[in-house]
């Protein structure tokens, strides 16, 4: 199955996308500033413009995104060249098969991009994660709860119950918890909190 969504032709749209809300989400902002959440390099998952790999950056963190869209990829190098964050890079694959990192990355953010696969590739992304990433390694996910979408009508992210959530991830990864958690789309007077989950899960 082809991705649902033409997500370059998102990124060049007029009106940024609603998952693009110019800062980290506020879930992985509080996260972030943690002592011992984020451990050895980085990963950022389907990063987009990349706003939590260029705070990361900016905190003195090594960190590398990878994302499906060149435009993307291009505005998050430059921004990244913008202010001087040279412990940021990014990569243009498809997240779902990326590999070249294997056995890299200590800590992996996906900040709402599990929901938005189709089904046919969540199994592959969740491999290729697994593979790049270090013994011990911590992989955080945010991802949309049920709910999150009620009046939606048609194809759309998908909105996980817990136990759905847990069944996909743990093929790869032991999950070590999922709570309830919110996820921000838009800004300002367009900014909406939407019900998900943050999952917590090691490379063991």
């Amino acid at each position: 199955m082809p991705h649902v969504i033409d997500w370059d032709g998102a990124y060049r749209n007029e009106d940024a996308p609603a998952w693009n809300i110019g800062e980290p989400q506020p879930e992985f902002a509080t996260l972030i500033d943690q002592d011992g959440a984020v451990r050895g390099q980085v990963l950022d998952a389907g990063c987009g413009y990349a706003e939590l790999a260029l705070a990361l950056a900016a905190r003195g963190h090594t960190v590398h995104g990878i994302d499906l869209t060149p435009t993307a990829v291009a505005a998050a190098t430059a921004a990244a060249a913008e202010r001087g964050l040279r412990t940021a890079t990014f990569e243009q694959a498809d997240i779902s098969a990326f590999a070249g990192h294997d056995g890299r990355f200590g800590t992996i953010f996906d900040s709402g991009l599990l929901h938005a696969l189709p089904v046919d590739l969540r199994d592959g992304y969740l491999q290729s994660a697994h593979r790049a990433a270090a013994p011990g390694a911590t992989f955080y996910i945010l991802a949309f709860g049920t709910g999150a979408f009620a009046d939606h009508d048609g194809p759309g992210p998908t909105q996980f119950t817990e136990d759905e959530l847990r069944q996909v991830v743990s093929r790869h990864w032991q999950v070590e918890s999922i709570r309830p958690a919110q996820l921000q789309a838009g800004t300002g007077a367009q900014r909406v909190q939407l019900p998900g989950h943050l999952v917590v899960a090691r490379k063991v």
